[in-house]
């Protein structure tokens, strides 16, 4: 894989990953942009112990734009997008309307004495998977997800040494249903401030199960789950996708690696090749299902850069709000007040369904 690293016209970094090593990316950006924003406000919630960004300035971004005006095409004909060059494998950068920057312009001042205030430090970043606009992960070749997952890799590895950044977050969101803004195939990459409240919870139980049974959580329900079999939809050699027992969604996997790791660099070469057949697989047994493009989100779940690396078990959580062909799961009362999921499909069932798309 080749490298190039190049600066966008309003200084954001973008990084290309090309599988060609003679591939040639000089082209400029010929664009006239204005300064990126500063970084958004953070304020913390007393009553939850949780952050909450405050970025005014995203509610300007590109909205759902047509195809022959999508910021993440090549340039061509003319045509200035994010990305310079007429074509591209895999490309990566800073999201020009970031949640999260390093662009700190001053320290907010006190809200209230219960709601420290502090900047948005961090880094968000784009990651376009393939220059077609019409095509999808599960339409990428092996080779491409392997590509993937190695630029996933290098700007995990980057980002963890940012000042201040606890957790880096990569994932997809795909579908209207789930509130993409842009159709092109892509996915995005958080690097947070603190360890989000997800983690702190899955982190907090592995070492409640550490200090019980001196083992590693993740590991001990994957092996229990690949022992009972009834809830695995694939496997291989070096990971097993299967519907967790307690799914909060319709239909929700996780693609683990038998190896116990902390994030996506601790991945060996054999890990990394045998990753992308499992996940296409899994992919298009999604769209399968309904016979139709399924929305989902695509998310990494990492150890946190710090903190607690030992309780990490990498996985990719993949879930949908679709529950049937004309019927979307809604977060409703008991889900968005109260945090309490209400699943309408019994996990073993959803796993027997996916084995048979």
């Amino acid at each position: 894989m080749k490298r190039t690293q190049i600066e966008l016209a309003d200084g954001r970094e973008l990084i290309y990953f090309d599988e060609r090593d003679d591939a040639v990316r000089d082209q400029p950006d010929r664009r006239e942009l204005p300064p990126p924003p500063p970084a958004s406000q953070l304020r913390h919630d007393p009553l939850t112990d949780e952050w909450v960004a405050v970025a005014v300035h995203r509610q300007t971004r590109t909205f759902l734009p047509p195809a022959d005006q999508c910021p993440l095409c090549p340039s061509r004909d003319g045509r200035h997008s994010e990305i310079p060059a007429p074509d591209y494998d895999v490309a990566v950068f800073e999201n020009r309307f970031p949640s999260l920057s390093q662009r700190v312009a001053e320290e907010p001042a006190e809200i209230t004495p219960f709601t420290p205030v502090r900047p948005g430090r961090g880094r968000c970043e784009v990651v376009c998977f393939t220059d077609d606009h019409n095509a999808s992960f599960a339409a990428l070749p092996p080779r491409r997800v392997r590509t993937v997952l190695d630029a996933l890799a290098d700007r995990t590895s980057a980002l963890s040494e940012l000042p201040g950044v606890e957790q880096v977050f990569p994932f997809e969101n795909r579908g209207v249903e789930i509130g993409v803004t842009l159709h092109h195939p892509h996915g995005q990459i958080y690097a947070y401030p603190f360890v989000t409240p997800r983690t702190r919870s899955m982190l907090a139980a592995a070492r409640r199960h550490a200090d019980r049974t001196g083992g590693n959580l993740y590991a001990d329900v994957l092996a229990a789950e690949r022992a009972a079999g009834e809830r695995v939809v694939a496997s291989n050699e070096h990971w097993t996708a299967y519907v967790p027992a307690a799914a909060r969604w319709p239909f929700e996997v996780h693609v683990a690696p038998h190896r116990p790791v902390p994030d996506i660099p601790a991945l060996d070469d054999a890990e990394r090749d045998a990753f992308g057949p499992l996940y296409l697989d899994v992919l298009r047994r999604f769209d399968g299902l309904f016979d139709l493009p399924m929305p989902y989100i695509a998310a990494w779940h990492q150890a946190p850069v710090r903190i607690d690396r030992e309780l990490g078990h990498l996985h990719l959580q993949l879930f949908t709000v679709r529950r049937a062909k004309d019927k979307l799961k809604y977060l409703a009362g008991s889900e968005s007040g109260m945090g309490v999921f209400i699943n309408d499909i019994a996990p073993e069932r959803a796993a027997e369904l996916l084995r048979a798309a």
